[in-house]
């Protein structure tokens, strides 16, 4: 399999990467694995922070793997594949320590998703985000209660229709995506690790508290993602959608 998952805990710290050589798209069986490395993060108990990052110098995320999108031939092929997004977004969600992204790049799709699940986004001033699943055929049914939960209902709509423009960082700030952007990546670094560092050391118990209390309204994601994903696995079959992927991957 290409790409990777890696995992590390050092210090209360537990840092978890991903990687995959085509921009960090990602693959269903990347994503399940994903998925488990934050589950077990969230239970470890030498575990008090989980910084999730990926790896390169170009794009943090540039969503679901078209490779794997184009070879989906029936139903619940289609419904697994979407379903690792909602994995992932739910062990995000549902784990008892606060999650942390570092985002290095541009992020697309899914990768707005995993953005917008993080408690708290921190990024470099390049890295724009595009959901750009209408423009392919489908929709961000999967990352939609994620993304829209974090920068609300209108510029969710935003991004969803206007699926071929690109919206800035400094645009993902102001909308609450991103809670603060750098010049350079060793800036963002230095904070990253900073308030890592500040939550390794606070009081376990509140932040678990805390992180329910902000995630409250939510306990329907287990089922909703999974709906979600039925949805984009039955357009991904449609001919539109054939067509229109086929159309990205040559250019």
């Amino acid at each position: 399999m290409e790409g990777h998952i890696k995992s590390q805990t050092t210090n209360g710290i537990t840092t978890i990467s991903f990687f995959h050589p085509q921009s960090n798209s990602m693959p269903g069986a990347l994503l399940r694995q994903l998925a488990e490395e934050i589950t077990n993060a969230g239970k470890n108990e030498q575990s008090k922070v989980i910084v999730l990052q990926s790896e390169g110098d170009k794009a943090f995320c540039a969503g679901a793997s078209f490779d794997e999108l184009i070879s989906i031939k029936d139903l619940e092929t289609g419904k697994k594949f979407f379903s690792g997004f909602a994995m992932v977004i739910n062990a995000i969600r549902t784990a008892p320590k606060f999650v942390i992204a570092r985002v290095q790049g541009k992020a697309v799709g899914g990768g707005v998703g995993i953005a917008s699940a993080a408690d708290y986004t921190l990024a470099v001033d390049t890295a724009s985000v595009k959901l750009s699943e209408l423009a392919v055929g489908i929709g961000p049914f999967v990352v939609g209660p994620a993304v829209e939960r974090k920068v609300g209902t209108s510029a969710f709509t935003s991004l969803s229709i206007n699926a071929a423009e690109w919206q800035t960082a400094q645009w993902a700030k102001e909308k609450g995506l991103y809670m603060d952007i750098f010049k350079t990546v060793e800036e963002m670094d230095a904070a990253v690790a900073k308030l890592a560092d500040t939550l390794s050391k606070s009081n376990p118990e509140a932040m678990a508290m805390l992180k329910k209390a902000f995630w409250s309204g939510t306990e329907n994601w287990d089922t909703l993602l999974i709906e979600r994903a039925e949805m984009s696995g039955k357009l991904v079959l449609s001919d539109f959608t054939v067509n229109a992927i086929n159309k990205f991957k040559a250019k």
